[in-house]
């Protein structure tokens, strides 16, 4: 491998900057800051040192070859072109991870495919002999990052991603990474100069890490393994020597507190907080956040309440309430950062945000908040901020080079909006021209579409022809499907032929008609109501002859109410429904 050569880091969205920040500090050259990820230059030792000591990464990949392919046969091509025989043997391992976000390869898997017969085919040319396909622990990882047409065949130097640190021996429900927990405390300004509270530490995530940011211990000194320790080239040496200096180490003079409602989860905090060697430093207790006591040393807090996504207490904004109430009457003078997927939820705190973040938590967009918290009114706590010169002393933001969308950006194979409205637009360029078929014209020019004024004012065949304000005739059934209302149906009013005869007699029919259907409405209105007023009174009809009266006995209905409306009814009843008249 060169002496300097280019790598890749990948990360979460939202923490391109706080990892092209540490990468800087680490010593990275040309650094670029990209979508999830961040292109820089390095040598073999920050290679090692990066994977060991970076917080905010996911993965670093070093790139072999980067080309166009625009279809599978050229992909296929140039990575039978790469001589594999300088990174793995006929006895070694390898597995394929791909990433694509193109519209001429659709399926990752199938990009995976490509290569592993490029690689397979290569060697069985050779020496008639192929490495071995393995999806766990594989001697050589290969990454194939696809973007449009451009694709990047990488050496994955990682393995298992870099947020599984190795401390972790349980986990409640819905555990936060510990990637995503470390960038939020770095961009929370955490360095160890205060002490630390998360009053909702589950299985204690958030506190493990803000003390390895405390006392400056790598990230990865817990990880059994590295890709990269399998490579041809692995430098046994460097490495050993970069594992075990502990001169970067500092000391921690305050405390870490951690509380959680459920005692479940305080015990799995407890065995991973031992299990990374943190119990001096870290102290748990299981009470709720009602009536959690707030050290007077504690200035920064820094905490990840439930979403009400996973997990569902009963009254969500109720707990957020009482963060908002909590932080008021126990943490005057603090900083707290609060991270949630809800606005609504963060605005039951009740206290305006000074700051808001755009994270990414698994699936979920979150916004991560800044709240001051001070005694009084805000307005005089910003008017004291500026006459103290505090207000604005944070320091600006290193500026890095930002790259393209496309050149490298690693993200999952989905579909977003924004394909969607792509593939709109484009879908008229990209469609085969249609014949005309029937009432419909198909077009692209407005000039030619049927519709609004111009209808009916073309010549082109297909085209419906405008109908008339006038009424329509018998002749127009040409241009509308005809249904069993059309039979025999007369034209009314003053526009009607004078050959079929008077307009006025077919109007008198017409209302004939309604009046008709009104009487049959009316009359069986009359039966329900009579039906209704029989119930109170005893019921004696010249057609309900022989029935009997109601008694007391006979009151839900009885015979002689049932049979006598029969018998009134029967002829009125098969007029009203139309079945036969009498």
């Amino acid at each position: 491998m060169k002496e300097t050569f280019p790598i890749m880091g990948k990360t979460y969205k939202g923490l391109e900057d706080v990892l092209a920040k540490e990468l800087q500090d680490m010593g990275a050259q040309e650094i670029e800051v990209g979508n999830r990820a961040v292109s820089f230059k390095g040598d073999k030792a920050l290679l090692y040192k990066v994977n060991l000591c970076a917080r905010t990464a996911t993965r670093f990949i070093v790139p072999l070859v980067t080309f166009e392919a625009r279809d599978a046969d050229e992909l296929y091509a140039k990575a039978k072109a790469i001589d594999w025989s300088e990174y793995l043997d006929a006895d070694n391992t390898f597995s394929i991870d791909s990433t694509v976000y193109s519209e001429t390869f659709t399926h990752s898997k199938f990009v995976a495919y490509r290569v592993k017969d490029a690689i397979a085919d290569q060697f069985m040319e050779k020496d008639g002999k192929r490495p071995s396909v393995s999806l766990t622990n594989a001697d050589l990882m290969i990454n194939v990052h696809v973007s449009e047409t451009v694709c990047t065949i990488s050496l994955d130097s990682t393995g298992e991603s870099l947020h599984k640190r190795g401390y972790r021996v349980g986990q409640t429900e819905a555990p936060i990474s510990e990637v995503l927990a470390a960038g939020m405390l770095l961009q929370a300004g955490w360095d160890g100069s205060t002490d630390f509270i998360d009053p909702m530490c589950g299985s204690g995530t958030i506190v493990i890490e803000a003390a390895l940011i405390a006392l400056n211990i790598p990230p990865g000194i817990f990880r059994k393994e590295f890709a990269f320790e399998k490579w041809r080239d692995f430098d046994k040496d460097l490495f050993d020597d970069l594992y075990n200096d502990d001169s970067f180490e500092r000391e921690f003079n305050h405390k870490i507190y951690g509380s959680d409602i459920s005692v479940p989860a305080i015990r799995i905090a407890e065995q991973n907080v031992k299990s990374a060697g943190l119990s001096k430093y870290i102290e748990l207790n299981a009470v709720s956040i009602q009536d959690i006591k707030m050290p007077e040393t504690a200035k920064l807090m820094v905490t990840n309440p439930p979403y009400g996504e996973r997990l569902k207490p009963e009254k969500i904004q109720d707990l957020y309430g009482d963060i908002g109430r909590m932080l008021k009457q126990k943490f005057t003078g603090g900083t707290a950062w609060v991270i949630s997927c809800e606005e609504s939820y963060l605005s039951c705190i009740g206290m305006k945000p000074s700051q808001k973040i755009h994270l990414m938590n698994s699936e979920m967009d979150c916004l991560f908040c800044q709240y001051e918290v001070f005694a009084g009114k805000r307005e005089d706590f910003v008017k004291e901020k500026i006459r103290n010169g505090e207000y604005h002393k944070e320091e600006p933001k290193p500026e890095f080079k930002r790259t393209e969308r496309g050149h490298f950006s690693f993200e999952k194979e989905t579909r977003s909006f924004d394909d969607f409205k792509r593939e709109r637009n484009d879908f008229r360029e990209r469609r085969e021209p249609r014949q005309h078929t029937g009432r419909r014209f198909y077009s692209d020019r407005p000039e030619d579409r049927n519709y609004g004024e111009n209808r009916g004012r073309r010549d082109d065949e297909g085209a419906r022809p405008r109908r008339s304000r006038e009424g329509f005739s018998r002749d127009d059934r040409d241009f509308r499907k005809e249904s069993r209302f059309d039979r025999d149906r007369k034209p009314f009013g003053r526009f009607r032929d004078s050959e079929e005869g008077s307009s006025r007699g077919f109007r008198k029919d017409f209302k004939k008609d309604f009046r008709r259907d009104d009487d049959r409405k009316g009359r069986d209105r009359d039966d329900r109501r009579r039906f209704r007023d029989d119930d109170k009174r005893d019921f004696k009809s010249s057609r309900g002859r022989g029935s009997k009266p109601f008694g007391k006995k006979d009151s839900f209905g009885g015979r002689g109410k049932r049979d006598g409306f029969k018998k009134r009814n029967e002829g009125r009843r098969k007029d009203s429904w139309g079945d036969e008249e009498d």
